[in-house]
Parts: structure tokens; sequence; C-alpha cells
């Protein structure tokens, strides 16, 4: 990509960016406020744990082109690219934080909630105080993947009229441009490394420090 094509498309680069960047926010904020509290609510009723996994694991598995082809005849969506976009990839969001916040608590060793319930912890201290900061670092590599899954996912939204960086990639290909090409793939892979490295310091932030990992 030479000058003369930037000053171009420069524009509707940095236009396209900001839209998959919304689409991608806008399914993630969804997909958390989701799959957090739903993976809570099996580590207290692990029966269902089985079931539900499996479910958003079949979300999972759909192609995402079908995905959107069953999302357009739905009623107050189908009139509404944006929507259909943030819901699918919202679908495809869930499984990785969902099944990542159930591992992560699950895990923590009983004996920790012996000494908060010695304490005197009612269930909500005990599961902001104890459980989630616990099982953050597992929370954050949910939250991960399913970001970079997103940002992948949200090229094919161009397919539905959604925008975002595809719309550069479909014309692209549509014309034989290469050029056009890059110019959407190369912003979505460094979206999604940019935000890969972002949660990953949070990650590490939130990790709290195993006894043998102190003792190095």
């Amino acid at each position: 990509m030479n000058s003369s094509f930037l000053a171009r498309y420069g524009g509707q680069i940095a236009t396209l960016t900001l839209e998959h960047l919304w689409l991608t926010a806008a399914a993630m904020l969804f997909a958390s406020a989701i799959a957090v509290p739903a993976a809570i609510w099996l580590t207290r009723s692990p029966r269902w744990a089985r079931p539900v996994i499996a479910l958003a694991n079949i979300l999972q598995t759909i192609p995402s082109l079908a995905m959107f082809g069953f999302l357009l005849p739905l009623p107050w969506l189908g009139d509404r690219a944006a929507r259909i976009a943030i819901l699918a990839l919202t679908a495809y969001a869930l499984l990785p934080i969902l099944r990542n916040t159930y591992a992560g608590i699950r895990g923590i060793d009983r004996s920790v909630f012996e000494v908060a319930h010695a304490l005197g912890l009612t269930p909500s201290q005990r599961l902001f105080k104890v459980e989630l900061p616990l099982a953050a670092s597992f929370i954050f590599a949910g939250l991960r993947t399913a970001t970079v899954t997103c940002i992948g996912i949200a090229t094919i939204a161009a397919a539905v009229g959604a925008g975002g960086l595809g719309e550069l990639i479909f014309r692209g290909v549509a014309s034989v441009d290469n050029r056009l090409v890059l110019a959407g793939a190369i912003p979505a892979a460094l979206l999604a490394l940019a935000a890969d490295a972002t949660l990953g310091l949070f990650e590490r932030w939130f990790r709290v420090p195993t006894p043998e990992g102190s003792q190095q």
C-alpha cells in the first residue's frame, strides 16, 4: 500500500476500524454480562453445567455466515444489520467466557471456602472478595480468547451490511484488489493483537500469586 492508496482510503479505513471496534466491544459487553453471571450460577448448580456449556459449544460450532443467515429473518433484527452482527458475535463469545469463569471458580481449593465461612463472610462477600479475585486470571483468559474470536468473525459482518473492516476485504475480493484486502485484514489483525495484549496485562495484574511462585 503506497501513499496515494492511503490518501484515498485512509479515511474509510479509520471509519471502518471504529465500526469494527464498536461491534466487537458491544458484543463483548453483552457476552460478559451474560456469561459471567451464568457461570457463577452454574458453580452453585453444577448439575446444569454440562448442558449449558454444551449449548454454548454448539453455538460456537455454527459457521459464521450461517449464523448471520439464520438471524436475518428474525423480526426486529433483519432490518438492522448492526443488531444481527452484535447478536451473532455475542453468541460466539459466550463459550470461552462461560467455560473459563466456571472452571476458575470450581478450581478454587475447598479449604478457601471453609476459611471464608469461618470468617463469617456472606455469600456475596465470598463471591466478590474471594472467588472472583482468585478466578480472575481464568476469567481474563476467557475474555482474551473471546475478544480475538469476535474481532476475527466481525469481518464477516460486512456480508449483511453491518460495516466494519470486512467491507474492505469483501470489496477487495470482489475486485481482485489485494491492497483492499490487506487494508481490511491488517487493521483487524492489529486490533486483535492490541486487544489480546491489553487483556493480557489485566490478566497478569489480577493474577493471584501462588505460594510456590512467591518463593521463587
